[in-house]
């Protein structure tokens, strides 16, 4: 902890000697650059919608604070299974390519927009992106912002925000998680399973009931209570242990499970969908597997729900975010998970560090399930030569090479 305390502080000298940190102190933003003056940076650039061969990093202008905004240069990025999706095209209304993708990171506030209050440059940060976290540097709204912990490294901060706010907002504030109750979680080996887990572990008598690949159990099997294979029947493995079912399903994988899930939930059960990764099977995005996964989706009958006294929700952390304005709700979720974070009782669960240069391969290890908790880009890491050959591109950002 000192070591990193005194090369925080050495990193912090440094950035407030560069001309641009200074006049950042002194008056925000600064305005456009001049012709000439505009610096470059890293980022990983998806020139189209697709395969793996559609991510290279490249070199683009450096962004500056807006107001409101801050300017953070980045030290890790997290990789979560929703940018997977965005890579294939595979989402609602995605944006228009060439895009930086990645939606949270963590690093250390270069420069200051007007009317930000309440940081300072040199200040350890973890964000929410709206798109753009994959770079050297990102300017985000303050409201997105958070300070780290001191104890906290920069990977696990990139760990944090995306995989604890979605576990706390589905069990707390949509499930309404309470002691003695049970809950049924998918990729219990995933950020968001474990994050799921300890947070499980700060109620009493809560039962956590985990599917995942069985190469994963050995690893994870003291997080949860009931540990299935993701193969195996779990419907049966659950009611023989709860013949009545559980209080809460999360569902990250959509299809068959969400008839599956339905049916495993008590009376006043609710569950909730935040994903749906079964559409994913290919490098590419997949009308069979879109519309297979569709069809397995059980239609909901609400005189059923009624009649069941069941509850169906549905869980987006991007959409109440940066679609529903709801950065001031996030910002309170957050203040109680670092209370729990200070006090010992929950840790993101780093899986492994990657080079910008690496992201087709971290990707592909997300791809392949055979993460156990978060993926991380590390900006400063050094790539293995042989993965960088084929990531790296000295080109302007967004040119499509064929």
């Amino acid at each position: 902890m000192a070591k990193e305390g005194a090369q925080r502080a050495e990193e912090t000298e440094q950035m407030i000697d560069k001309e641009g940190g200074r006049e950042a102190a002194e008056g925000g933003a600064g305005g456009s650059l001049r012709a000439g003056d505009a610096k470059e940076m890293r980022a990983v650039v998806l020139s189209a919608f697709g395969g793996l061969n559609k991510l290279r990093v490249s070199k683009k202008a450096m962004p500056e604070p807006q107001e409101g905004e801050l300017k953070i240069r980045v030290k890790a990025c997290g990789l979560n299974f929703i940018d997977l999706m965005v890579r294939q095209g595979n989402i609602d209304n995605p944006p228009k390519t060439p895009l930086v993708p990645g939606f949270e990171c963590s690093g250390i506030v270069e420069a200051l927009g007007d009317s930000v209050k309440g940081f300072e440059i040199g200040d350890r940060v973890m964000a929410f992106v709206n798109y753009n976290a994959w770079a050297e540097v990102v300017c985000t709204p303050v409201e997105f912002v958070y300070k780290i912990p001191d104890d906290m490294t920069f990977s696990e901060a990139a760990a944090f925000p995306m995989n604890f706010v979605t576990a706390y907002m589905m069990l707390f504030e949509v499930a309404n998680l309470r002691e003695g109750m049970s809950v049924l979680v998918h990729s219990a080996g995933g950020g968001v399973g474990q994050a799921v887990a300890q947070l499980c572990s700060t109620i009493p008598n809560v039962t956590v009931f985990g599917t995942a690949s069985s190469f994963k159990h050995e690893a994870i099997k003291n997080s949860v209570t009931h540990l299935f294979d993701r193969n195996a029947d779990y419907v049966q493995e659950v009611k023989r242990i709860s013949a009545d079912g559980v209080d809460i399903v999360l569902d990250c994988l959509c299809g068959e499970n969400t008839g599956k899930g339905l049916s495993l939930l008590k009376p006043l059960g609710t569950y909730i969908l935040y994903g749906s990764s079964n559409m994913v099977t290919g490098e590419t995005k997949s009308f069979f597997s879109f519309a297979k996964s569709w069809w397995q989706v059980e239609k909901v009958n609400p005189i059923k729900l009624y009649e069941e006294n069941k509850v169906i929700a549905g869980f987006s952390l991007l959409n109440l975010l940066f679609k529903q304005n709801r950065g001031g709700l996030i910002k309170g979720v957050m203040d109680k998970l670092l209370n729990l974070y200070n006090s010992k009782k929950i840790k993101p669960v780093v899986d492994s560090l990657w080079a910008l240069e690496e992201v087709k391969e971290a990707m592909q290890r997300i791809h392949d399930r055979g993460n156990i908790g978060k993926l991380i880009l590390d900006v400063e890491k050094a790539p293995t030569p042989l993965m960088a050959n084929d990531s790296t591109e000295t080109s302007e950002a967004g040119e499509e090479e064929e």
